[in-house]
């Protein structure tokens, strides 16, 4: 049974972001066993920068895996505005909890919004966007498709 979304009639409901925010827990787990991976292993095999692409495309890999099987799985029928409304919220929560950490160690600001630049060879934006589209693209694909008559 999936529930009625709110939002087809403009409104969003609060509680459709609960499991989200547990999904976006998960996906932080899952970016911090990706650090240590990239640390031990990546990095001194295949290099610095190398490592930080490889972890960079093997996060969102994973986001976008998580992404698909909550999406896949979830009772909860999401309208667009709430879709869009999980994207910027686990975006959000993901480049907040980077600044705090960076702040933590100590890292200049200006270290952490490097991370950001496209041009100077920067990966990292990749995450952040795949946090942004993958609950429209996977719980719309995801929800017309499993509409559509067999």
């Amino acid at each position: 049974m999936r529930l009625t979304p709110g939002s087809e009639t403009g409104s969003i409901r609060p509680h459709a972001f609960l499991y989200p925010l547990g999904v976006w827990a998960v996906m932080a787990v899952v970016a911090v066993v990706n650090g240590v991976f990239r640390e031990l292993v990546l990095i001194p095999r295949i290099g610095d920068y190398p490592g930080h692409v490889a972890s960079t495309a093997l996060l969102v890999a994973a986001i976008l895996l998580v992404s698909f099987a909550y999406f896949s799985r979830t009772p909860t029928e999401y309208g667009r505005i709430e879709l869009i409304g999980v994207g910027v919220l686990w975006t959000m929560l993901t480049v907040g909890f980077e600044f705090v950490v960076g702040w933590a160690e100590g890292t200049p600001v200006s270290v952490t919004l490097g991370q950001y630049d496209v041009l100077a060879g920067q990966v990292w934006i990749a995450v952040p966007l795949a946090l942004l589209v993958s609950p429209l693209l996977f719980g719309r694909y995801l929800d017309s498709s499993a509409s559509e008559p067999r």
